[in-house]
């Protein structure tokens, strides 16, 4: 069995072991309603985003990757609703110069347009004051393109935030750069991580108080995670907190209160861990961070155990897969909750977690909900840790539900995976229900809006050897559609009865992020190229617009210096599964890009590679 890299770009070509018969139909126990239903039992308006959640950003603002700092993707502008969306028509596109996937999303600061592109990670300012929207600058932080061949999964990055009058962003190369709003010129540059050993960044910063933090990517190369605060002055490392290691490596001490048994115990990032693995343990932070300014809690979780072959790590495999709340300033821990333990599907956790207030049982409950790649959408009491409800979204047959009590799942045991043995018809895929799209929630609705995917997968464990740099993966996957005639679902989903409420069904997965509006209209976009409009109450389609690639970026909605709203979305295809419409990614092989050409072996026909930037408005 071998690995390699496919391409200039990204993935390690599926580790293929020969095998005999196709996946068996075997049962599923994913509840998930095909069809669309009303909400009637939407929570009601007693739902609140954390105050300070919105900085002191105007309204028709964007200035944070989720807009505010717990990643509501909530936009409480309202001249765009469900009344008019049918009018939305194209105001301006952008190219970007750059294809490969576009995954993350723009920045609006005052009359200003930001643009992060995937590598080489230019950064473009658009003056929105000037008609069809006139070039200010474009700087060019110039990245090792040595990370093209490394980084796992395209070359894509996530956006950019903006604080003390800088844009601040990550390179391919895993840099930090902070760039001058105003005149493009660099201020600071901190190097975070080591591509010689397989770092990379792609996620989008989030800036605390005068804190910048960051994280590492590159589990599937045997890299170790962590989190890490810069100074947002300098770019001075403040903190450094890794997710496998003693507890003093993982800012672990009086104050870490877990609040489940399964999660306590000394040095646990060490002792649940086969000799010296750990060092290669991944559990790296290349999602979503997020920030409660009440409770001063930031919130992360971590990605996969490396390798993804279970029987070569025995043990929890402590803090792969586990969700953190921290000190901002000291970046201590004051809880953790690892979701799946020695994991052996994947189902790496870096989503979204994003903290509301909300009624619960008559009483106000600070939230966080996280809606899960293993296919479970989990409520917790963000003060404490504790799962207040977690259920699935998609058809999930790898564990019947969640143990509220210890936290753990119930696992089917014979959907756990081992080497040498192929495990058939495991739902979710490595893909999870979802993956690092993000959603989005409306206060006004109380909903959180998932884009989602229903894609399984045969797993085999094989043989995995360390070369630093390298892929160091130990998995066989060939993915394929899940039941029920759909591959991607846009699921309206109430976190307080933990249940889905209304929902839009798509032929493909959707790997586009989400926008809510206070017009009560929530966007989302397909890997085919569709930008969509549905009502946020009833999911009943509003509007469409074909672009000229697929979508895999996240929309946002911001106030024009004319007074007037707009939506913006990359168009741009690529990220994991969507690479595999790059003319350059063969589907002669369903094992092909970590097994996802098993899934969309049609994708190619229904989305070209693209760079540009959609602004729609009347």
């Amino acid at each position: 069995m071998t690995c390699v890299l496919v391409g200039a770009s990204f993935i390690a070509t599926a580790c293929r072991n020969a095998r005999a018969g196709e996946a068996d139909t075997a049962q599923r126990t994913g509840t998930h309603d095909t069809t669309l239903t009303s909400a009637p039992n939407a929570p009601a308006n007693a739902v609140a985003l954390p105050p300070g959640n919105d900085n002191a950003q105007g309204s028709g603002e964007w200035t944070m990757p989720g807009r505010d700092f717990g990643g509501s993707r909530y936009s409480p502008l309202t001249d765009i609703n469900v009344s008019n969306v049918k009018n939305l028509k194209v105001a301006t596109t952008f190219s970007t110069s750059v294809l490969h996937g576009h995954e993350g999303q723009p920045l609006v600061i005052g009359s200003t347009m930001y643009v992060v592109t995937p590598f080489p990670n230019l950064l473009y300012s658009i003056d929105l004051t000037k008609p069809g929207g006139a070039l200010n600058w474009v700087y060019a932080p110039n990245p090792d393109p040595r990370s093209v061949g490394i980084a796992c999964c395209d070359i894509i990055n996530r956006g950019a935030v903006y604080a003390d009058g800088k844009i601040i962003y990550n390179t391919l190369d895993a840099q930090t750069v902070a760039v001058d709003a105003k005149s493009g010129k660099e201020v600071w540059r901190t190097r975070v991580g080591d591509i010689s050993i397989g770092e990379t960044m792609t996620g989008a910063p989030l800036v605390v108080k005068n804190a910048v933090i960051v994280g590492d990517a590159g589990a599937e190369l045997g890299v170790r995670g962590y989190a890490e605060a810069l100074d947002l002055g300098t770019g001075k490392p403040l903190w450094k907190a890794y997710n496998t290691g003693s507890d003093a490596d993982a800012l672990i001490g009086a104050e870490f209160k877990p609040f489940y048994a399964k999660d306590r115990g000394k040095d646990l990032g060490i002792t649940t861990w086969p000799k010296d693995q750990w060092k290669l343990g991944g559990g790296t932070v290349w999602g979503w961070i997020s920030y409660d300014p009440e409770l001063n809690l930031l919130f992360y979780a971590t990605a996969n155990p490396g390798v993804w072959n279970p029987d070569l790590r025995p043990g929890d495999n402590k803090w792969s897969i586990t969700l953190w709340a921290r000190d901002p300033a000291t970046g201590h821990a004051k809880w953790a909750y690892q979701f799946v333990a020695h994991d052996a599907w994947d189902y790496d956790e870096i989503m979204e977690n994003i903290p509301v207030d909300m009624p619960v049982n008559g009483q106000m409950r600070k939230l966080l909900i996280h809606p899960g790649r293993d296919g479970f959408v989990y409520t917790f009491d963000r003060a404490t840790g504790e799962i207040l409800n977690a259920n699935m979204y998609q058809p999930t047959n790898w564990a019947k539900g969640i143990d509220l009590k210890t936290g753990a799942p119930i696992e089917v045991p014979e959907k756990r995976t081992h080497e040498g043995v192929v495990t058939k018809d495991i739902c979710p895929s490595s893909t999870g229900a979802k993956d690092q799209q993000p959603s989005a929630f409306s206060p006004r609705t109380g909903l959180l809006y998932v884009p989602a995917h229903n894609v399984c997968m045969d797993y085999e464990g094989v043989e995995a050897n360390y070369i630093a740099g390298t892929p160091y993966l130990g998995a066989s996957v060939k993915m394929f559609p899940g039941p029920g005639g759909y591959r991607g679902d846009l699921v309206a989903w109430d976190p307080v009865h933990g249940r889905a409420t209304c929902d839009v069904k798509e032929d493909l997965p959707l790997w586009s992020g989400v926008l809510a509006t206070a017009g009560d209209v929530v966007f989302y976009g397909t890997m085919d190229g569709w930008f969509k409009a549905i009502d946020a109450r009833s999911c009943a389609p509003l509007w469409q617009f074909k672009t000229g690639s697929g979508i895999v970026g996240n929309p946002i909605a911001y106030r024009g210096p004319d007074g007037k709203e707009y939506v913006a979305v990359y168009s741009g295809i690529g990220g994991w599964m969507g690479a595999v419409a790059f003319p350059d990614i063969s589907l002669d092989d369903p094992y092909t890009a970590l097994g996802v050409a098993g899934a969309v072996p049609d994708l190619k026909k229904k989305s070209g590679m693209g760079g540009t930037l959609y602004v729609f408005s009347f």
